[in-house]
């Protein structure tokens, strides 16, 4: 597919849309300046980001996207990416390439290869070590692909015959987002992505979610249901964490049966990821079923190996678990396993009160 130029080394280009991004310019351009080239599309700037790009080195071309979707943005800036590109990158100005990127994914591209996966971490715990991190596919070839979907959009291969994947497992990409930055155009573009495409999973699995984040929750149960009614809804872990979204709506509607039912549900369709298991686990300690959450505590802390998907929750991974886990344990008369697991919960998140008083509480007397 690709060609190594003369060098030996293949045309890697990095390729990016943005709008008012002054503050994350310059450390954006620091991170790419191992490409060949970086060219950015500025749809509509007023603080300087596209002059700031241009002072930098980036190639920047202007352009509005009215009304605004996110794939046509990206379809357009992908445009003016050469054909000579080898590789082309798709990143945000609010993420960073670690260094030496740009070597680990030439090691994992081949001549033939039209798509590089890698690992993505999109968010961060308190103390600075990893929260959310996935496998990402935003790196491709620069032929056969476009973007599709109003937001949350997704690449697809168009080519005349079947993808070929690498996977890096040296190449990473870190993501520090502007948590002030509004998120309000989301939840109509996930509508019109609902409405252009109603049989999709994933849009109906991102709407409901969406609808949930705003405390929409007849609405999002709604959605989430009609989500797993769908023919093509056959991805367990995304089925299983609209279960989970499901069963938090009607916890915060009141309705604990349901929460509960919801959540054993989802241990039932997903029992191999720790979060089902947390989420039952939570909704038990709040109905005070402690033989429950003692349960949902042993296929919680029976998994170890954390999920590489987008759908994986830090706080099934902290000290949050082992906190719930000792109350269930202690209140099922384990108490050797209740001081192993406040233990650990106190080891990661120390100087909380009353997590210090349930060590005690739970440590015999010598």
């Amino acid at each position: 597919m690709g060609n190594a130029n003369l060098t030996g080394r293949y045309s890697v280009r990095v390729y990016a849309i943005c709008k008012d991004e002054l503050k994350f310019a310059a450390r954006f351009m620091q991170s790419v300046r191992e490409a060949d080239e970086v060219i950015v599309l500025d749809t509509g700037s007023t603080d300087g980001t596209d002059g700031e790009l241009e002072r930098l080195g980036a190639r920047v071309h202007r352009a509005i996207v009215a009304p605004w979707r996110f794939d046509v943005a990206r379809n357009l800036s992908l445009t003016h990416v050469p054909d000579d590109t080898d590789i082309c990158v798709c990143i945000d100005l609010d993420e960073v390439l670690t260094p030496g990127w740009r070597a680990a994914l030439e090691r994992a591209w081949t001549p033939d290869a039209t798509r590089c996966t890698y690992s993505y971490t999109w968010s961060w715990n308190a103390d600075g070590s990893p929260g959310m991190t996935f496998w990402n596919e935003k790196i491709h070839a620069r032929r056969g692909f476009r973007w599709i979907h109003p937001v949350h959009e997704v690449l697809t291969w168009s080519g005349p015959s079947p993808e070929i994947w690498v996977r890096s497992e040296e190449f990473q990409l870190h993501h520090f987002p502007d948590v002030m930055k509004p998120r309000s155009n989301y939840l109509p573009l996930l509508e019109l992505a609902v409405q252009e495409t109603p049989d999709h999973p994933r849009n109906a699995h991102y709407l409901g979610r969406e609808y949930h984040f705003y405390g929409h929750h007849q609405q999002s149960i709604a959605e989430l249901r009609r989500h797993l009614s769908l023919p093509a809804a056959t991805w367990v872990p995304e089925r299983a964490a609209s279960m989970r979204l499901i069963a938090q709506g009607y916890a915060a509607l009141g309705d604990i049966r349901e929460a509960l039912r919801w959540s054993f549900d989802a241990t039932l369709e997903c029992p191999e990821i720790r979060e089902t298991w947390y989420e039952l686990l939570k909704h038990a300690y709040n109905a005070k079923n402690w033989p429950l959450a003692a349960y949902a505590a042993d296929g919680a802390l029976a998994i170890s190996v954390r999920p590489t998907l987008y759908l994986n929750e830090p706080e099934a991974w902290g000290w949050q678990c082992h906190d719930y886990a000792s109350i269930a344990y202690w209140n099922v008369a384990r108490k050797a396993e209740a001081l192993v697991q406040v233990t650990e919960a106190n080891r990661l998140n120390p100087g909380d009160s009353r997590i210090e008083a349930n060590v005690r509480l739970m440590t015999p007397p010598s």
